[in-house]
């Protein structure tokens, strides 16, 4: 694992704990709020996202938040369901990797929406309901851009999954890759 990758890595479950903590205002003093569609244009008329909120859609990405964060990749708020995105992903990152990653955080987004516990600690990552619901959303949508089983693989490898996890994830999800 690359040094910066286990930073992060170290940092996005650091965040997740700090989050947890009734201190959540000094998150807003290293983070930037806008609005969703100032940055990610034409998503309440992509027809991933329009599965995912049905006729709620334009209402909710108007309304969507994003904290843009120093750290990690992209996550949602357990507080108010908002998105988080690290900045110099946006820049560094292979496109069709943000691409899906906003539709997998989006299905969060939904999820949180309908009250559902994004990080039940019961669950391994790759075990929790909320996660395989959201992974799946996004790899049908690959599948539908035409990337090929090793690009959904490699879309799906994290740093932070061993490949016995990745695999888990996969038989998890209950869809051919």
């Amino acid at each position: 694992m690359p040094f910066q990758s286990a930073t992060e890595y170290v940092m996005m479950r650091f965040f997740r704990f700090f989050t947890r903590l009734p201190l959540r205002e000094i998150i807003h003093l290293v983070a930037q709020t806008k609005p969703f569609m100032d940055y990610f244009k034409g998503f309440e008329k992509n027809r991933a996202v329009q599965g995912i909120f049905g006729n709620q859609t334009e209402e909710v990405i108007k309304n969507l938040k994003v904290d843009f964060i120093w750290f990690g990749y992209m996550g949602v708020s357990d507080g108010d369901g908002h998105l988080m995105v690290n900045k110099r992903y946006l820049n560094t990152g292979r496109k069709q990797d943000i691409y899906l990653d906003v539709i997998h955080e989006l299905c969060h987004v939904k999820q949180h929406m309908d009250g559902r516990n994004l990080f039940n600690p019961r669950y391994d990552y790759v075990d929790r309901p909320t996660e395989i619901e959201a992974y799946r959303y996004s790899v049908l949508e690959a599948k539908r851009m035409g990337l090929s089983a090793s690009e959904i693989h490699l879309y799906l490898k994290t740093e932070m999954m061993s490949s016995q996890a990745l695999d888990r994830l996969i038989t998890n999800m209950g869809i051919e890759i």
